[in-house]
């Protein structure tokens, strides 16, 4: 059996790498710059990657042996995949691994917007006692508009269901029936929109989905409605969120991704009717080792010629 090299660029867990080292050559270079990269992917049949690592047409052309660039995640909206489909290099991700993470840190923000518990707990530290200017909602009961019925948007839909919410599934790929099978009433989306209660986004960042809460489709939501995401930056305009912060017709928003990460102290990061959090839907330990396991064999199945089970490319 030849002996691969794998280079890693934004670390993987203990177990992921044990499985790698097992049968490859492992170089973990995590935090490498763009620069560098290019100038030493030629010497790697695989890459592996997270969200910060961008995979460009560039490190394409410069990966000459390049065979595999495994995800350790779900979005793959850092790698170029239509110059990987020029070069003939297979894509892979972690689809399954982060799903129960991602759902319970959007029900965990649910609830923080629907009690305020945020701003609950910074009186607290700053020795104020804000019971009477805190007045919650309980979720119970209320609208949960699910938009992507994948694989988190279905987690999402079952622990939403347990507590008490309606829920509401829109996914253009997915047929009504298997949407209901999954927890969630088939809603069209602008139905969607002008019913639901709370909001959670679980679709990629695509042409077609860049922006897609924008002033148009906020408008014809329900007015007072909560939104969520923790997909990706750039499914939201943030300007236009902004906007609707400020005239009443968003209540709140609940965000763990941004257009630019990090964003830095913005008017929406620091406006009081939002709850930023740092892109950690997938940090969990259990989380992190299942997509570490699931993408190095990944990865050697695809160096290897073996079937794949998350083929993105």
């Amino acid at each position: 059996m030849p002996e691969w090299k794998i280079l890693i660029t934004d670390g993987l867990e203990e177990n992921g790498l044990s499985i790698l080292r097992a049968s490859a050559q492992v170089d973990d270079r995590k935090g490498i710059s763009a620069e560098e990269l290019g100038e030493v992917i030629g010497g790697f049949d695989a890459l592996i990657v997270r969200s910060r690592t961008k995979v460009t047409a560039e490190v394409f052309a410069a990966g000459k042996q390049l065979k595999v660039v495994g995800r350790a995640g779900v979005g793959v909206d850092n790698i170029d995949l239509a110059a990987a489909n020029q070069h003939g290099i297979r894509v892979v991700n972690t689809p399954r691994a982060t799903s129960q993470a991602v759902a319970e840190h959007c029900l965990a923000l649910i609830l923080a917007l629907a009690r305020a518990i945020p701003s609950a707990d910074a009186g607290m530290k700053s020795g104020q006692w804000l019971k009477n200017d805190l007045m919650g909602i309980e979720v119970q009961g209320k609208v949960l508009g699910v938009i992507g019925m994948g694989n988190i948007g279905s987690t999402i839909t079952r622990l939403a269901n347990a507590v008490g919410m309606i829920v509401k599934g829109y996914d253009p790929l997915i047929p009504a029936e298997e949407i209901q099978k999954r927890g969630a009433i088939p809603t069209p989306l602008n139905d969607l929109y002008s019913q639901a209660d709370f909001i959670t986004l679980h679709v990629p960042l695509s042409a077609e989905t860049r922006n897609m809460i924008n002033g148009q489709s906020l408008a014809t939501m329900k007015r007072g409605v909560r939104l969520v995401c923790a997909a990706r930056g750039g499914i939201i305009d943030e300007t236009a969120l902004l906007g609707a912060l400020e005239s009443g017709q968003v209540a709140g928003a609940a965000l763990d991704v941004f257009v630019k990460e990090p964003p830095g102290i913005s008017a929406l990061v620091t406006h009081p009717r939002v709850i930023a959090t740092p892109h950690i839907g997938a940090q969990t330990r259990e989380a992190q080792a299942r997509a570490a396991s699931d993408i190095a064999e990944e990865v050697l199945a695809a160096l290897n010629g073996q079937t794949l089970r998350w083929k993105v490319v």
